[in-house]
């Protein structure tokens, strides 16, 4: 019994050891598309950086582009959770608070300079920046039509239409719109997406057209 436990725990720790390796990759290639560009980096670099064999890179990737694509996946899969934590901290009631929150978790994550899509859109493959931006905008409108939009129908009146489509719309523009426009005010984003959502008349500069009760 007690040589099977062994066994176990020395394979838990070699699955552990192949997962940092592969996360040591991953950072790589992050690093590597920031500073040389997504059509300049190559395998060479990637282990160079690593300080590991090109034979363990394609262990875990079978080229370049698919360590690109883990590494955007990565990138998604840090918003959602960041994005759920937003969720989680939402004061019941304050929707103008809860969208000065978003808009600042949005613009800090579109212009982030380590982010390997920046460089997909600024000069990289268009198609993958495109199935990125997709992949994006379609997890976050899921996310947030069946958690946010749920808790909000509890409380007031849903006045879209085609809810899921139009927060993919509204984010893949807001991302291509933050991506061009990276000086552009806080409060212009925000009134962007309260008037898309008709939410506007929740915040303080439009309390006119707050919805009667």
């Amino acid at each position: 019994m007690d040589q099977q436990v062994s066994h176990e725990e020395s394979r838990r720790h070699e699955r552990h050891a192949h997962d940092d390796r592969r996360e040591e990759i991953l950072a790589a290639v992050r690093d590597a598309c920031a500073e040389e560009g997504v059509s300049r980096f190559s395998v060479s670099s990637i282990t160079k950086r690593v300080g590991c064999t090109r034979s363990l890179f394609y262990h875990y990737f079978p080229d370049k582009e698919a360590a690109l694509n883990a590494a955007l996946d990565d990138i998604i899969e840090s918003f959602i959770e960041r994005l759920q934590a937003w969720n989680s901290d939402r004061e019941q009631g304050d929707i103008e608070g809860a969208l000065d929150d978003a808009v600042a978790l949005m613009k800090h994550i579109v212009l982030d300079e380590r982010d390997p899509s920046k460089s997909l859109a600024t000069g990289g493959n268009a198609a993958l920046y495109t199935a990125f931006v997709h992949r994006v905008a379609d997890r976050t409108a899921r996310y947030i039509c069946d958690s946010t939009v749920v808790d909000f129908a509890r409380y007031h009146e849903v006045r879209i239409d085609h809810v899921y489509e139009t927060f993919y719309v509204l984010i893949t523009g807001l991302v291509m719109y933050i991506r061009t426009h990276p000086d552009a005010p806080d409060d212009l984003i925000k009134d962007i997406v309260a008037s898309t959502l008709h939410i506007e008349g929740y915040t303080e500069k439009y309390k006119d057209r707050r919805p009667e009760r």
